[in-house]
């Protein structure tokens, strides 16, 4: 018989844990809080999350592989997709965007090039984290090396998996 309370105690406590875990995340939702997930492409593996509210950028900085100079691209959380916001580079060169679309606009900052006006949204950005040179996601304007964090030529996939109640930081 104490067999059979502690299963029903259990099942309870389970059904309590996840209702509440439903209401969190609906909570978290009407807030407008997202959560950015990165994760191995290939696994599922789990590298790190940051909640970020409605409207809130995150930027993936690089050395590009053929020119050898700086890349960083800004992105926009909304409606649980991933908008560009930005590519900021230094030069032109292989691999390089040289010509707009009718929404983009081109202009400067200091040394480098901006191009803006993005209109396509992602469900998911995709990366191959460089064995040269690392790849730096800035969050809040912390940077986060994904080489530390995932490895040297990790296969890494950013999503917005969700909301979370509390306040923005890495999970």
């Amino acid at each position: 018989m104490k067999v059979w309370y502690g299963l029903v105690f259990n099942l309870i406590l389970a059904a309590l844990v996840i209702s509440g875990a439903v209401f969190f995340k609906t909570r978290a939702e009407e807030r407008g809080v997202s959560l950015l997930v990165a994760r191995d492409s290939r696994s599922g593996k789990k590298y790190g999350s940051w909640t970020l509210p409605e409207g809130g950028e995150f930027s993936i900085e690089f050395i590009h592989s053929v020119n050898q100079t700086p890349v960083r691209d800004t992105f926009k959380i909304e409606k649980k997709r991933i908008w560009p916001v930005a590519a900021r580079f230094s030069s032109f060169g292989a691999g390089m965007q040289t010509a707009l679309e009718e929404e983009q606009a081109f202009s400067r900052e200091g040394d480098f090039l901006v191009i803006t006006g993005f209109t396509q949204s992602y469900r998911e950005l995709n990366y191959i984290v460089g064995t040269v040179s690392d790849h730096i996601l800035w969050i809040r304007d912390e940077p986060v090396s994904l080489r530390d964090l995932c490895g040297k030529n990790a296969h890494v996939r950013f999503r917005v998996e969700g909301g979370f109640a509390g306040k923005g930081g890495a999970l």
